[in-house]
């Protein structure tokens, strides 16, 4: 890739990872509920399973999809329905109980990474990258792959770290059960919104 190509894919990257959808809304409510150093190894998931996703349209299975339009579709919907799973168990998660109540749950490292491949968001930023980002003239595909997806999670890292640092500065301000109730069901709704969103 040449220095014109990566710098347009790493602002496409930078929009698409920063921007609302299903990892932000997850890497918000992980940093509420968990804190900023363990809500990491969920950033550190999300961001290697769209790099892992992008490697792999890259070296060739993006175009599969793109020729297949079906394939796509079918996993939005089976991604839609795990999504709207996720935004109930959000919504109706558990609030903290003061001092000495156990930690809650929370989607860690491989977790996040495979919630990549049914985040139809994700398939969507995949298959739309390659089509329009994607150098044909490079020697290697597995470089270009390689690249491609590297160039993605610089992007992604710090983008996700911002709604990480978001949901993780909310705890403050969200100490009394009440609050914590209403964030997690407006979490949920929001995940929920993106869903239908990204069906439309």
């Amino acid at each position: 890739m040449t220095p014109e190509q990566i710098a347009a894919f790493f602002i496409f990257a930078l929009v698409a990872a920063i921007t609302p959808g299903p990892s932000n809304v997850l890497l918000t409510a992980t940093g509420m509920q968990a804190g900023l150093l363990r809500g990491l190894p969920c950033l550190f998931g999300v961001s290697a399973g769209m790099g892992a996703m992008m490697f792999l349209a890259a070296y060739g299975f993006g175009a599969l999809v793109l020729q297949h339009p079906q394939i796509l579709q079918v996993v939005r919907w089976l991604g839609a329905a795990f999504l709207l799973w996720l935004a109930w168990k959000i919504a109706s998660a558990p609030v903290g109980g003061g001092q000495g109540a156990e930690a809650p749950r929370t989607t860690g490292f491989f977790g996040a990474a495979l919630l990549q491949w049914v985040n139809p968001k994700a398939w969507l930023v995949s298959a739309g990258a390659v089509a329009t980002y994607l150098p044909g003239d490079a020697d290697s595909a597995l470089l270009r792959a390689a690249a491609f997806a590297l160039v993605f999670v610089s992007a992604a890292l710090p983008s996700g770290f911002v709604w990480l640092v978001f949901g993780a500065a909310a705890q403050r301000f969200l100490r009394a059960p009440r609050r914590q109730r209403g964030f997690n069901l407006a979490m949920g709704l929001a995940l929920a919104a993106s869903v239908v969103m990204i069906l439309r």
